[in-house]
């Protein structure tokens, strides 16, 4: 009898271009990621299956096909398996150098860019990326890709993202992000922006951002917890130092967000 295929396969790393923070290649029989958001944008190609994903609230759906997939940063977003064959994905993580924050609400109207040129630009791309080859290469490659995303979302309006009159989910937002790995309290948050109540914090920050501040504080951690991984941080240790209590609390909450352990993630890397 034959074994069984693995629920998922996925390989990550930190390659030495500027510009690009991870590298993320995986297979999925069947996942659902959480509710989350990244601090980079990130660039999708679908080399099989087909994927379902919600951003700021709208649901879209992509498979095979010329198109790309562009997350922006700060942008709740989710995704799921459609198909019983499950999907695979690469996934570049490209900082600010490469695409400025402003262009985030160009980017949440139109997170689909129909562009085989751009396609074929990220395919070749990842082919740089993996033979390891001279890093001139891949930087000069990931130039182009950058060039032609500012032309996609340049042609959009370049509406402002975010809640602009929810001034104490925008401050509680900043207190989480200063405070990733000690954690806040929702008593120490209300005193902090000034006695708001702690029902009110919660519900004005879903109503904000998408999510409550504790899962938004839990995918932060996951986050940070990556990149320790792929720098080479034992997992007990990347779990504190990223804010979890212990390893088994990382792996609970890494494998909903990544989709695979903490182990099997630091061991994919190959940079």
């Amino acid at each position: 009898m034959a074994a069984p295929r693995p629920r998922s396969t996925v390989s990550a790393w930190r390659p030495p271009v500027e510009g690009i923070a991870e590298v993320f290649h995986a297979r999925f029989l069947d996942h659902a990621y959480p509710a989350h958001v990244h601090d980079t944008w990130a660039l999708m190609v679908l080399d099989g299956g087909r994927v379902d994903f919600g951003l700021d609230g709208e649901r879209h759906g992509v498979g095979v096909s010329d198109q790309v997939v562009l997350l922006p940063p700060g942008v709740v977003h989710d995704g799921r398996t459609v198909t019983e064959a499950g999907f695979r994905k690469r996934v570049l993580y490209l900082d600010s150098s490469v695409l400025p924050e402003r262009l985030t609400g160009a980017a949440v109207d139109a997170p689909l860019l129909d562009d085989p040129r751009l396609r074929t630009r990220v395919h070749a791309l990842h082919l740089a990326l993996a033979r390891e080859r001279d890093p001139l290469e891949a930087a000069s490659r990931l130039a182009f890709v950058g060039e032609r995303l500012r032309r996609w979302l340049a042609g959009r309006r370049p509406a402002a993202y975010g809640p602009a009159h929810a001034r104490d989910a925008v401050r509680l937002r900043e207190l989480l992000d200063a405070r990733v790995v000690e954690g806040i309290t929702l008593a120490e948050a209300s005193a902090a922006l000034g006695g708001v109540h702690p029902t009110q914090l919660i519900r004005g920050f879903r109503q904000a951002y998408g999510l409550p501040p504790h899962a938004y504080l839990t995918g932060r951690r996951v986050a940070r917890a990556r990149e320790l991984l792929l720098a080479g941080t034992p997992a007990a240790l990347a779990a504190t130092a990223a804010g979890f209590y212990d390893q088994a609390h990382l792996t609970r909450h890494f494998g909903r967000h990544v989709g695979t352990s903490p182990a099997r993630f630091a061991r994919s890397g190959r940079m």
